[in-house]
């Protein structure tokens, strides 16, 4: 790993902007934390921009409509009664999806679960990569290796994130499935405290492996699934920068926000602190 001898960006990395690829703004949240203050979290720590979906679509887009220079919206499938675990079975929901596509611009199918895989579903999912793949977005999928895998099978053309690098999957199942699928992005929310290696002097050694061989396709996040997520978000972007401050500038900055500038077409920058 060449990079690991590179002198650590330190405490310089709170001058680096953040970009957040994963960000909910879901209903609960509307009343205690309006569109505003969401912004306003995000000035203070220092983050430019953010991939954001929610449970229902809505709430992306009164974000998205409020600071469209700062909102990357993404299109989650949930809504009504199709939530995470039956969402695949709704009725119309290719068409919702279909339509919601059409009518706002979404950079992103997901987040989307698959808890357990169901290979009946593939209608669906096949039309849900033509829909991706049509407008040149990613999908965002929150699921353990074997799903990714079938969905690269289904279309090894589409690009994917995976959410929260696999979650439960430990780091060097990360690194195989990162290496055996070129064109997989992840987003390393709720991972902070593996990658700090609960408390060690220096990261986890397995997550940096994966970080250092992986960096052109790493991004931070915070998930903000529940409201405790946004009470605590000052803390959880500190943890981000914690670790990030570990790797050498080129890196941090890679995956704090120059991967998501790749990926989704934008310019990242401090200058967009403050503004809307």
């Amino acid at each position: 790993m060449a990079h690991d001898d590179a002198t650590p960006i330190g405490d310089a990395i709170k001058d680096v902007p953040l970009f957040d690829a994963h960000v909910h703004y879901k209903q609960p949240a509307w009343g205690p934390y309006p569109v505003e203050s969401i912004i306003e979290l995000m000035d203070s720590n220092g983050v430019a921009m953010a991939l954001v979906s929610s449970t229902p679509d809505e709430g992306t887009i009164m974000l998205w409509e409020f600071a469209p220079n700062r909102i990357v919206p993404e299109l989650r499938p949930y809504h009504g009664d199709a939530g995470s675990s039956n969402w695949t079975k709704a009725d119309g929901m290719a068409d919702y999806l279909r339509g919601r596509l059409e009518k706002y611009p979404h950079q992103g199918i997901g987040e989307f679960h698959i808890h357990n895989l169901d290979t009946s579903d593939e209608p669906l999912f096949r039309q849900v990569i033509t829909m991706a793949k049509a407008r040149n977005i990613p999908l965002h999928v929150h699921s353990g290796a074997e799903p990714i895998r079938w969905l690269h099978g289904l279309d090894p053309e589409a690009t994917m994130i995976w959410a929260h690098a696999g979650l439960g999957e430990p780091a060097t199942v990360v690194h195989e499935l990162m290496a055996e699928i070129p064109g997989l992005y992840a987003d390393t929310s709720l991972r902070e405290t593996a990658i700090l290696g609960y408390g060690a002097d220096d990261l986890d050694p397995e997550w940096k492996k994966v970080i250092f061989d992986f960096q052109d396709r790493l991004m931070i996040g915070s998930d903000t699934w529940v409201n405790s997520q946004w009470d605590r978000y000052t803390g959880i972007m500190t943890s981000n920068r914690a670790w990030l401050s570990k790797l050498p500038r080129p890196v941090a900055e890679k995956i704090a926000y120059r991967n998501a500038e790749k990926l989704f077409g934008r310019k990242v920058s401090m200058e967009q602190i403050g503004t809307k």
